[in-house]
């Protein structure tokens, strides 16, 4: 027996706040990637962040109802969708080492396309116009920023893959919510992410060193909350409203590489940014 789950009331305005969060933690994974990468090798990084992010969910485990909230009916949608999404995120760290950063964020934000076609085909949800509109707007606001180039690689192809896999398992959490709670969902991927990557990181380990632990901390922080912001969100939206507000880490991304790492912040990167506000401002307003 599972724990019943309540339907939430839908309220695009809730979901939007539980997007900001999942935004702001994407954020502070990507800086702290960043460093953690420079010691660290991926498999290590995302089992440290799997295990640690694990004892870092007990006190919402704790506060929400103990063990038995844990129990699921879906094993195997879980399995599914942990394993599927651990192999999307190897493939995006390896796309990194094939084409340019740009391109793999050019790429990666076809996911809404996937994300609407497979829930509007296996969730039912309904794909009207405004959806449309704000998949188009927020696509070509990427395009703008992030100006990809036209030659198509391996890396391409395979960040293509990663994108397709990423939508799966947001339709795949869609489906969850309405059987599991956001807990719930959070600690199998925890749990079945970890098993997947035990043997890898254990055969590349190396001892982090001290200044590296605050880091660590951090993913593992901003790793687990994250997802649970993200299906939160899920619970008051549908998959087709919430995915696009994703479009916002694209030019918070473009802010904080300005602010922390000098990167350039160009006129492209400004207006991809209105057309992708404006994109998510018509979706929430009219859905």
């Amino acid at each position: 027996m599972t724990s019943p789950v309540v339907a939430a009331q839908p309220s695009n305005a809730r979901a939007a706040l539980w997007m900001a969060g999942w935004l702001a933690c994407m954020l502070i994974l990507m800086v702290a990637g960043r460093e953690i990468s420079r010691e660290l090798s991926l498999f290590q990084l995302m089992e440290l962040r799997s295990a640690i992010g694990l004892l870092m969910l007990l006190p919402l485990i704790h506060a929400q109802g103990g063990v038995a909230l844990l129990r699921t009916a879906r094993p195997l949608a879980h399995l599914a969708r942990n394993t599927l999404h651990y192999a999307a995120q190897f493939g995006w760290f390896l796309a990194l080492t094939l084409i340019p950063l740009a391109q793999v964020v050019a790429i990666e934000f076809t996911m809404p396309i996937w994300t609407a076609l497979l829930a509007a085909s296996f969730l039912g949800e309904r794909l009207n116009r405004w959806k449309i509109i704000a998949i188009a707007l927020g696509l070509v606001g990427v395009l703008i920023i992030v100006q990809p180039g036209a030659q198509v690689s391996p890396g391409q192809w395979l960040m293509v893959a990663v994108a397709a896999g990423f939508a799966i398992t947001v339709v795949l959490v869609k489906s969850l919510t309405r059987t599991d709670t956001g807990v719930t969902i959070v600690f199998w991927m925890l749990v079945i992410q970890s098993a997947i990557g035990l043997l890898p990181a254990l055969y590349t380990w190396q001892t982090p060193s001290a200044q590296l632990w605050p880091w660590i901390l951090l993913i593992a922080f901003c790793g687990t909350y994250s997802h649970y912001c993200l299906t939160q969100a899920m619970r008051f939206a549908d998959a087709t409203i919430v995915v696009p507000m994703d479009f916002l880490r694209v030019p918070l991304s473009a802010a904080v590489g300005w602010l922390l790492y000098s990167e350039q912040l160009t006129l492209a990167t400004i207006a991809g940014t209105a057309l992708i506000l404006t994109g998510n401002l018509l979706n929430l307003k009219r859905s």
